[in-house]
C-alpha cells in the first residue's frame, strides 16, 4: 500500500503542514553589549538552543528564520553546526517583529497550513509546550501558552498608580504562538499598513476580533532578555541535566 500511494498521489500527511517562523533580528539592547541569540548557554549558543527545540518537534515540519542581514551567514554556519535537519530557509528580517514575522511567513511553503511563531531568544520551550499550543491551533485557529501572573500588577501614569487589575485574570504570554497561516499573514498585513503597535503575533490577531486561546506554559520558558535572564536559564538547564 505505501508503493501505491507514492504512485497515486503520494502519501499523505499525518498532521497539518505547520512551518516554524523565528523572529532573531532584535537590538539586544538591554544584554549589555551582547548579542542574546548567539550568547552561550551552558555551551550552546541561545539561538540553536531555540532551533534545536523547534527542530526536534514532529509536528513542526520546516523552520523560517528572520534575522538582520549582517547576521545572515552566521545563523546559516550555526544551524549547520549544531544539526538543524528540518528543511530551512534564513531571510532578511524587517524593522519590526511584525515585519519580520511576515517576511518569514511570506518566505514559507505554500502549503503551510499552520505558523508557529517562536522567539529566537526562549531556547527552554519544552516539547510538550510546543505539541500542546500546536494541537490546539489545530481546533481553534489560534493559541499561545500562558503563564498565571505571580506579582501584583499596577498600571501607573507617570509614577503614579492609576489602577491594580485581578490578578486572576492576568497571563503572561510565551511563544510559540501558533496561527492558521491565512490569519496570521492578514492580521500582520493589516497591523502593518495601519501602524498598529502590536508587541507580539496575538496582538495582530486579536486586532482583527478573532479569539486566541491560551495552553498551560511553564515559567521556565523564559525570553532571554537581560544577563539576569541568562544566569536563571543556565540554572534551570543545570536542574535539567543539560537537556531541553
Amino acid at each position: 500500500m505505501g508503493l501505491l500511494s507514492k504512485l497515486f498521489g503520494g502519501e499523505k500527511k499525518s498532521h497539518p503542514c505547520c512551518t516554524a517562523l523565528v523572529p532573531a533580528a532584535g537590538a539586544s539592547s538591554r544584554m549589555e553589549g551582547q548579542d542574546k541569540l548567539f550568547v552561550y548557554l551552558s555551551g550552546i549558543p541561545v539561538l540553536a538552543r531555540s532551533l534545536q527545540a523547534l527542530d526536534q518537534c514532529d509536528l513542526i515540519d520546516e523552520i523560517v528564520v528572520a534575522t538582520r542581514q549582517e547576521s545572515i551567514l552566521k545563523v546559516s554556519d550555526l544551524c549547520r553546526d549544531y544539526g538543524i535537519q528540518k528543511p530551512l530557509k534564513i531571510v532578511e528580517g524587517g524593522a519590526t517583529r511584525a515585519e519580520s514575522v511576515l517576511k518569514a511567513a511570506l518566505q514559507a511553503s505554500a502549503g503551510a497550513d499552520f505558523f508557529a511563531v517562536h522567539d529566537g531568544a526562549r531556547p527552554l520551550v519544552e516539547q510538550a509546550t510546543i505539541k500542546a499550543v500546536i494541537e490546539c491551533a489545530y481546533r481553534c485557529a489560534a493559541a499561545a501558552p500562558a503563564a498565571a501572573v505571580k506579582d501584583t500588577i499596577k498600571v501607573a501614569y507617570d509614577g503614579v498608580v492609576d489602577r491594580t487589575p485581578d490578578r486572576a485574570a492576568l497571563f503572561a504570554v510565551q511563544t510559540p504562538q501558533v496561527f492558521d497561516a491565512s490569519l496570521l499573514k492578514a492580521a500582520l498585513q493589516s497591523a502593518i499598513e495601519q501602524g498598529a503597535d502590536v508587541t507580539d503575533d496575538c496582538s495582530a490577531v486579536e486586532r482583527l476580533g478573532k479569539k486566541v486561546y491560551l495552553v498551560e506554559g511553564s515559567y521556565e520558558n523564559l525570553k532571554i532578555t537581560t544577563p539576569v535572564d541568562l544566569a536563571l536559564a543556565e540554572k534551570i538547564l543545570e536542574v535539567r541535566g543539560g537537556g531541553y
